[in-house]
């Protein structure tokens, strides 16, 4: 008897006692499985990412960390590294978690394509989550129930979704990709930050995303808050730890493809088979005091295992002349904010010193032709621009339609310039192939207009007035009867690729072409509005704005042709491919004055 007493003692005691602390990073070695349609399939290993092992265990319960930003580039795992939180929460830490994405459908779409696979696949996370039945509410695609708690999944974008819940745990996925204002309520990351205030002291926040533009990016921000942490790694020749930065990375002449790491100490070169080492003998370096409640790391795709410093190296010298696009590299390979050039507006008379003539009316190097309208009062103002290998971009014409848009004359005009064929140098001849025209005055006289014209990809546009709305619509607006639809273009985001590539001082890529017949006029009107930062409800926005009385009809048009060219993508256009099949037509024509008609799949459709 006093063995069996002694026997239900020690179990009454191992009862009464918490369970063994347990760290995000070894569960998901212990329990999570990667599903079939991951790049690697089947159990998590940590180690293949070392990096992000104290990145998880900052969320565990354990540690006191309350706040936890992750500032980083792509091909990391963060994503599974989130993925790992949530099923650590419903499998061994059970409470209340709010998961934020920035819109809606993307909070749907990340349920069904990450989080169900998660669910799926881990034996340890299935058993725990309520099943899917018609009638059972715990487990949708916005809400998913587990014994202890429960994960609601929302958008950035939804006031009603962020205050619906208290929760403990809070996830802010993609943050720079959120809106300035929910519904009107203010910041959605203050609102959903303030769900968590009665758990203070045992929360966890995750904030994650890549950053967007220096000053204007959330997650720089926060990063700035916190103790900044980096990852050093080892020099597999001397040993000495560094964390890896771009500068360091080298390579032959233009031989990209064979760039390798130079050790900033003994500058020795460090090779891609070097890498899995120096990862596993990392560590995170505090290099700040922060708030002393949040732990930043930042890392870059310089050291994800999925990625080569060649690849990286080979990427930077496609785009590192085209700011639009060297933004995305700097944000998605460096993980690092991007110091905004549209901001460095080039002087009038600096763009009309450089204005060339190119000898016919249209240069042999231009692909493709777009035309933007601006619709005034009393004229139409129309640019026609080519687009070459690169988006090299050339302005061939620019035309002041004078008269009453009320009046068809005008209108008939118009018609006429976008119909005209325009000669290349090589003889061939080019035309139209994309046209946006604005509505935003006279909109039934464009809607009369464009009606007849939309088969031949003569566009009815309209300014977004949402943030970070891009160049050209996913899909247009649903169109009325007897109407064409209306695209809804990202003008903001159009002005910051036209004034950067303003700022390009050599020809090639992204580079802007004036001819000798534009005048100061023109180029003070191209350059008539400057981006300025302001707060609102305590969040930076950027918006562009001109001087009272200065004109910007020929920043207007080129944002149309612009947009009008995103538009032709939009139907299949490779404007780097189809400059290739250009050049090889034009080698094969038997005389440069023969014109050839060149017909491609993405015109006719």
């Amino acid at each position: 008897m006093t063995d069996v007493a002694t026997w239900a003692d020690d179990a009454w005691r191992r009862g009464l006692a918490p369970e063994p602390p347990l760290t995000v990073s070894a569960w998901a070695d212990a329990q999570r499985m990667l599903p079939d349609t991951a790049s690697e399939p089947g159990p998590w290993r940590t180690d293949r990412t070392p990096y992000l092992r104290d990145v998880m265990d900052a969320l565990s319960p354990s540690s006191p960390v309350e706040r936890v930003v992750f500032m980083k580039g792509a091909q990391l795992g963060a994503t599974e590294a989130g993925l790992n939180w949530l099923g650590y929460v419903i499998a061994h830490a059970p409470g209340l978690m709010l998961s934020v994405m920035p819109t809606t459908e993307a909070a749907r779409r990340n349920v069904r394509t990450r989080v169900d696979p998660l669910i799926e696949s881990t034996p340890a996370v299935r058993e725990r989550v309520t099943k899917a039945k018609s009638r059972d509410p715990g487990n949708t695609a916005t809400l998913k129930s587990f014994a202890g708690g429960q994960i609601a999944f929302v958008g950035a974008n939804s006031a009603v979704g962020l205050r619906s819940t208290p929760a403990r745990y809070l996830f802010l996925d993609e943050v720079d990709g959120y809106p300035h204002d929910a519904d009107g309520e203010g910041d959605p990351v203050a609102l959903a930050i303030q769900r968590t205030v009665t758990f203070r002291g045992r929360r966890k926040i995750f904030m994650v995303s890549t950053p967007t533009i220096e000053g204007a990016s959330r997650i720089s921000k926060a990063y700035a808050e916190s103790d900044q942490r980096l990852f050093f790694v080892p020099c597999p020749i001397c040993g000495a730890y560094q964390s890896l930065r771009w500068p360091q990375v080298r390579w032959d002449g233009d031989h990209r493809g064979g760039a390798w790491y130079q050790c900033a100490h003994c500058g020795d070169p460090i090779y891609e088979r070097h890498k899995p080492r120096m990862l596993a003998q990392g560590e995170w370096r505090v290099t700040a005091a922060g708030d002393g409640r949040t732990a930043g790391f930042h890392l870059s795709a310089l050291y994800s295992p999925f990625e080569t410093w060649a690849e990286i190296a080979v990427e930077h010298g496609a785009v590192y002349r085209d700011p639009p696009r060297l933004q995305t590299w700097v944000n998605l390979k460096l993980g690092e904010p991007y110091e905004d050039r549209a901001a460095q507006i080039p002087e009038p008379a600096r763009l009309m010193v450089r204005a060339e003539s190119w000898g016919a009316d249209v240069p042999d190097d231009v692909v493709v032709i777009t035309a933007g309208v601006d619709v005034q009062q009393d004229r139409l103002e129309c640019e026609i621009v080519g687009w070459g290998k690169g988006e090299e971009s050339w302005s061939l014409e620019y035309h002041t339609l004078a008269g009453n848009p009320a009046d068809g004359d005008v209108w008939t005009r118009l018609d006429v310039l976008l119909m005209a064929a325009r000669r290349r140098r090589d003889g061939r001849m080019m035309h139209v192939m994309g046209a946006a025209v604005d509505t935003g005055n006279w909109s039934k006289l464009v809607y009369d207009f464009v009606t007849p014209r939309h088969s031949r990809r003569v566009w009815a546009i309209k300014g977004s007035s949402t943030a970070g709305a891009p160049i050209w619509p996913r899909r247009p607006s649903r169109p009325k009867p007897g109407r064409p639809p209306l695209y809804v273009v990202g003008v903001d985001a159009a002005k910051e690729v036209v004034m950067a590539r303003l700022a390009l001082d050599e020809p090639g890529p992204g580079f802007s072409h004036f001819p000798t017949d534009r005048d100061l006029d023109y180029f003070k009107m191209l350059t008539a509005e400057r981006p300025i930062r302001r707060f609102v409800k305590g969040v930076a926005i950027r918006e562009w704005k001109k001087a009272a009385f200065d004109r910007n009809e020929a920043l207007d048009c080129r944002v149309y042709a612009l947009a009008a060219f995103h538009g032709l993508r939009s139907y299949g256009l490779d404007l780097n491919r189809e400059a290739e099949r250009q050049a090889v037509i034009a080698e094969a024509a038997p005389s440069p004055a023969a014109p050839r008609v060149i017909r491609s799949k993405w015109m006719r459709r």
